[in-house]
């Protein structure tokens, strides 16, 4: 675990899983299905508690200004700050593997209450960097 600097705000666009986490990968299919994979871009999934229920966006950061109502998405934005954080490697081959990691962030002190779980799928090998924002 570390804590990791996000420089700047990021403004993604989104679509809802239908469920959690059983609907996590349809959500990325029907992102990935929109705006094809590329190095050029980031790519996250989102999560925190709404309502009692744990809503799931995977998103893709907003590359010029109107590209998510060009796809009829709603928006939101990873804000910068300090993060609590570890990166997951070979997460394809243990599905579990995000959760825990984030079962062990949540346990950390000081999370922002208004923050979100952040998968950052920074590329396209089998990593992804699991992140809390801290309260700043």
């Amino acid at each position: 675990m570390e804590t990791y600097k996000l420089e700047k705000d990021i403004k993604i666009f989104y679509v809802i899983a239908e469920s959690f986490p059983e609907g996590i990968q349809e959500a990325h299919d029907r992102l990935h299905a929109m705006v094809p994979f590329s190095e050029k871009r980031k790519y996250f999934g989102v999560s925190r508690p709404e309502n009692k229920v744990i809503i799931y966006r995977a998103g893709t950061e907003e590359t010029y200004a109107g590209e998510a109502e060009k796809y009829k998405c709603d928006t939101l934005t990873i804000k910068r700050g300090d993060y609590v954080s570890a990166v997951v490697r070979d997460f394809r081959k243990d599905k579990t593997s995000i959760s825990k990691t984030f079962d062990e962030l949540l346990k950390q002190p000081n999370l922002d209450p208004e923050g979100y779980c952040v998968e950052w799928y920074a590329n396209d090998k089998e990593e992804v960097r699991c992140m809390i924002r801290l309260s700043q």
